[in-house]
């Protein structure tokens, strides 16, 4: 591995990191469209400070790109706060037309400069390493890196001073009111930061990286855990390990890096959309199933507790009577069995002690809990525990 690569990998790291930290409060604000929004709307800010400074470097870009992305937050919310239209629309309102005013600036004053869709949109991570800081002729690594190495370590800063106002505001307004905490100051520094982070990366890795990067392994961690504090460690994990398998996908593929790195992301939040334990499209199948089977089953002792003639509890009833398929009859009886909720002698069909127990309880726990899901009788009983 050469130091280029090594470089690389490192500042794509630290950038999915950095993002990581504010993107996981967006997702649970529900904000992950206004990422987009500061992504494109803080060009204004970018070209009014190359023009002032006439140095892309410089720092006044970052300020001011950050102030724009936070105009940009308060015009959504005062065109949302007129109730006339929602905050989706707002946010298609203001970032096209920033971007737009931004697009205009440069092709009326900054036209021969190097400010074009490559730098705004999509950044090239494979040259950030060429673009050095030299300090009295001595190289102290690619700028990015310090860029957004300075910029992670304030973000930390931040989260570690202010986590708990963060964690308050972002579950319960009310409450970060009450405790004398100001939602309002909280939510436009976490824009500020959320800015800043933006346009720190926008050089080295392109809007749309930053993007995936905010919102995608945010989105992942939250189908896994609902704790804040798991959900912020899985979110950078994820944003790493997408950085680094990026790469090296695309030194494979000779393929771009960051869009190597957005496909991985893809495909790590597919696979935890359908595997999830709990949240996943194939866990919620499985449950559906078995809630289906666990009313089949209920139906079926009701049915024994309320027969006492033989022939309506024979094993062919089931069938015959209760007009179930084969398959389904037999994975009711299996789950009784399992359960020793009946015993099969001559099959016939009889209610075991904990079987009458358990549909007792039932109808009891149905009566009293009208529409609510039987979870606590499935405890107390081990139904599916075998």
């Amino acid at each position: 591995m050469t130091s280029v690569q090594l470089e690389i990998q490192l500042i794509a790291s630290l950038v999915a990191i950095a993002c990581a930290i504010p993107g996981v409060f967006l997702v649970l604000r529900r904000m992950a469209l206004i990422t987009d929004a500061i992504s494109h709307a803080i060009l204004p800010g970018i070209v009014v400070g190359f023009l002032i400074t006439h140095d892309i470097s410089s720092p006044i870009l970052i300020l001011l790109a950050a102030l724009t992305g936070v105009l940009t937050v308060m015009l959504v919310a005062f065109i949302q706060k007129t109730g006339l239209v929602k905050e989706d629309t707002a946010i298609g309102l203001v970032f096209p037309a920033l971007f737009s005013l931004g697009v205009i600036l440069i092709a009326q004053n900054a036209n021969d400069v190097h400010l074009d869709i490559d730098a705004v949109l999509l950044g090239e991570l494979a040259f950030a390493p060429f673009d050095r800081l030299m300090i009295g002729g001595v190289d102290y690594g690619p700028k990015s890196l310090w860029v957004i190495g300075s910029i992670l370590l304030v973000t930390l800063g931040l989260l570690l001073a202010f986590f708990k106002e963060l964690k308050v505001s972002t579950f319960d307004v009310g409450l970060a009111s009450a405790l004398g905490f100001s939602p309002v100051i909280i939510h436009y520094g976490l824009m500020t930061m959320s800015s800043i982070t933006i346009v720190g990366a926008f050089d080295a890795v392109g809007a749309i990286l930053v993007i995936a990067l905010m919102i995608a392994p945010a989105a992942t961690a939250y189908l896994l855990t609902k704790d804040l504090k798991k959900m912020l460690v899985l979110s950078i994990l994820f944003g790493v390990f997408a950085a680094i398998t990026g790469y090296w996908l695309a030194h494979s593929l000779d393929a771009s890096i960051a869009g190597s790195i957005t496909t991985v992301l893809g495909v790590i939040f597919l696979l935890v959309f359908l595997v999830a334990p709990k949240t996943g499209i194939l866990s919620v199948l499985y449950k559906q199933k078995q809630q289906k089977i666990e009313v089949m089953l209920l139906t079926f002792l009701l049915h024994l507790k309320n027969h006492t003639e033989e022939e309506e509890r024979h094993v062919n009833h089931l069938t015959e009577h209760i007009n179930w398929q084969q398959v389904k009859a037999e994975e009711v009886l299996s789950l009784a069995l399992k359960n020793n909720m009946i015993s099969v002698n001559n099959n016939v069909v009889s209610l075991t002690k904990k079987g009458n127990k358990f549909t007792t309880s039932a109808i009891d726990y149905i009566t009293d809990n009208k529409g609510e899901a039987i979870e606590e009788m499935k405890d107390d009983f081990f139904l599916f525990r075998g």
